[in-house]
């Protein structure tokens, strides 16, 4: 199964999903195609026209350009996605977090898919993190 990971530039969370056998949606993943098409409008920012509209799919106009630009990407992720992932109060040097609205958006865009999401805490101790561990296992598990 496809799950979106959020923050969708976790490595820890792209790797635990992977360990259990399913396919993470991340921000690495999907910039890493555009990296490698060397058919692009706008080098250096490997930017395409379409970007920009599939951004205004996601937040208006008004809005500014980093919120659209992260959905630009976000967004056919969690459209694709099967399943989510999502870290909740995670600390700024957790994926990317420096950006709420962003993580807001993505969070509402999940929930409005209605697909199963696990929601955890950010753990504050080794206890809760093996706890953390433990419970994304058990759904990545349950998982058909």
């Amino acid at each position: 199964m496809k799950v979106f990971i959020d923050p969708p530039n976790s490595m820890i969370l792209f790797d635990l999903v992977e360990r259990f056998g399913h396919e993470p949606l991340s921000t690495m993943a999907a910039l890493q195609e555009k990296i490698d098409n060397i058919e692009v409008d706008m080098p250096p920012m490997n930017l395409q026209l379409e970007d920009v509209v599939k951004g205004l799919k996601y937040a208006g106009v008004e809005v500014p350009s980093g919120i659209r630009g992260r959905l630009a990407v976000w967004g056919p992720m969690i459209e694709e996605a099967d399943a989510a992932i999502i870290i909740d109060d995670p600390p700024f040097s957790f994926g990317c977090v420096g950006c709420d609205r962003s993580n807001e958006m993505a969070k509402y865009l999940l929930r409005r898919r209605g697909i199963p999401a696990l929601v955890v805490r950010y753990p504050a101790d080794e206890a809760e993190a093996r706890t953390m561990v433990g419970q994304i296992k058990g759904f990545l598990e349950g998982l058909k």
